[in-house]
């Protein structure tokens, strides 16, 4: 459960300084990816200059009803996130369902909170998700799925992503270590 692990930085601090930090290192890591191969390079990217790009510089970027991400790095591959999310519009989505359905009980902009391990090895990557919860309140897998599907849908993926799918990481990254608030990221 979320509660157990190192705590969201409710207070996370946000730096125009360190989303541009973040921005040249993405810039860099594209310029290698389509230079020659000249063996790996490590790239460190703190958690500060991931928040902070994610609230500055991709605010804009994420799907409609999703705000105020904010990431976790715990060490040994363990990750955490959280993002306030229009449960509206996903149980408006949905359908109709059975007064049963405890999702009916999900209304407005809530905090969404996973936790899990990020596993990365030859190019690709893929999310073990340990635990989910909203406003506190644990939440069963199948839910997490039906969320992240709902909010990425796209013309490129009209079903959504497969929170189990691997995918592939992008400009010649092998893999990503995940520190306690850094992670390393290896191109090759």
């Amino acid at each position: 459960m979320l509660a157990t692990a190192a705590p969201l930085a409710s207070d996370a601090r946000v730096s125009r300084r360190e989303a541009d930090s973040l921005e040249r290192k993405i810039i860099e890591m594209a310029q290698y990816a389509s230079a020659p191969l000249a063996g790996a390079r490590l790239t460190p990217v703190t958690e500060g200059e991931l928040n902070s790009y994610l609230a500055l510089a991709l605010a804009d970027q994420l799907p409609p009803g999703v705000t105020e991400p904010l990431v976790s790095m715990m060490g040994d591959g363990r990750v955490a996130g959280r993002a306030v999310v229009d449960l509206d519009a996903f149980r408006r989505a949905r359908g109709s369902l059975s007064r049963l359905d405890p999702t009916t009980l999900l209304t407005g902009r809530l905090r969404v909170g996973v936790e899990g391990v990020l596993r990365t090895s030859r190019g690709a990557a893929r999310f073990e998700l340990r635990s989910a919860e909203i406003e506190g309140v644990p939440i069963p897998k199948v839910l997490v799925a039906e969320l992240v599907a709902f909010y990425t849908r796209s013309p490129e993926h009209p079903a959504g992503l497969d929170i189990d799918a691997p995918f592939a990481l992008p400009a010649r990254i092998a893999e990503i270590h995940v520190n306690e608030r850094q992670a390393v990221v290896v191109q090759r």
